[in-house]
Formats: structure tokens, C-alpha cells, sequence
């Protein structure tokens, strides 16, 4: 098939494959990307084209591949993997707790132990908490790496140990 033929006939079923992006994506902006990004690889890969092969078929396979590929990239980037020793986050509870009486006590109680640690454990420990590196935890406290980690470590446990009646 010549170039230009396979460009008409590409042409020729944009109005019918912007329709089957439009199912698939329920978005006409979205479809419309789709039609573009179908319509460049389709072009892109003309020299694949076998001139017995059904080219609406050929195309809509495309279309539909470009979607799925798509679609799995948008949910791999929204799953979380839980990379915890004891998958910690996957076992949270999904609410917070403050809704609930006990749930604001609760989190009261878990300030408290907190802040009956001494300054060398309470800092370090509130800081890591608030999301700071050790390392930058280390150079805020001027402290050596391993001592803010083993504080924290202790702190974690002491806490654990301060609150176990919570398990």
C-alpha cells in the first residue's frame, strides 16, 4: 500500500476511532489524546502494515493496546507498596481517630508519653516523627548519626513499651 493510500484510509477513520476512544475513556479529552497518540503510532509503524491484513481492525488493535498500556501505567503509579518490616501502613486503621471520644484521649495519651522523654530522646524522636531525615536530624542536634538513631530506636520502644495496653 502507498503512503498517501494508507494516510487517506487513516484519515478517512478518524471520526469512527475517536468514537471507540470515547467508549473507552468516558473523557473527550482524553479520548482525543488517545485518537493522537493512535493516529502517531499508526503512522509510525506503517512499514509494519501487511496489505491483507484488515486495516480498521490493524488500527483499533493499536487504539486499544495504547489504552491498556495506559491505564496499567496510571495504576501502577497509584499503588503503594508497603515496604515496612511489619507492614505498618497496610495495617493502620484507615480513619484517624479524632472522630471518637476514646480517639482524642487516645491520641492525648500518646502526646504525653511523648513528652515525659527527656530532651535527648523527646527531639530527635518528635523530629523524626514530623518527617526529618537522621541525617539531618544528626547535623540539626549536632550529634554523630548512630546516637540520633539509637535514640529514636529507644525512644520507639519505650513508646511501644509506655502503650502496649493500645495493641
Amino acid at each position: 500500500m502507498s503512503s498517501s493510500n494508507f494516510q487517506t484510509k487513516l484519515l478517512d477513520m478518524q471520526k469512527n476511532l475517536l468514537s471507540f476512544a470515547y467508549i473507552l475513556t468516558s473523557n473527550r479529552d482524553d479520548a482525543y489524546d488517545l485518537l493522537q497518540d493512535t493516529t502517531l503510532k499508526a503512522l509510525d509503524n506503517e512499514d509494519k502494515y501487511v496489505d491483507n491484513v484488515n486495516f480498521k481492525g490493524w488500527v483499533f488493535t493499536i487504539m486499544r493496546n495504547i489504552f491498556i498500556n495506559n491505564y496499567r501505567k496510571v495504576v501502577r503509579s497509584a499503588t503503594v507498596i508497603d515496604q515496612t518490616e511489619d507492614l505498618y501502613h497496610l495495617n493502620l486503621p484507615q480513619d484517624s481517630g479524632f472522630e471518637t471520644p476514646e480517639g482524642s484521649v487516645a491520641a492525648k495519651e500518646i502526646t504525653d508519653a511523648i513528652n515525659a522523654f527527656s530532651d535527648d530522646y523527646r527531639i530527635p524522636f518528635s523530629m523524626h516523627v514530623a518527617g526529618y531525615k537522621y541525617n539531618e536530624i544528626a547535623e540539626k542536634m549536632n550529634l554523630p548519626l548512630g546516637t540520633v538513631k539509637s535514640r529514636i530506636f529507644f525512644a520507639r520502644q519505650r513508646l511501644q513499651q509506655t502503650l502496649r495496653d493500645y495493641r
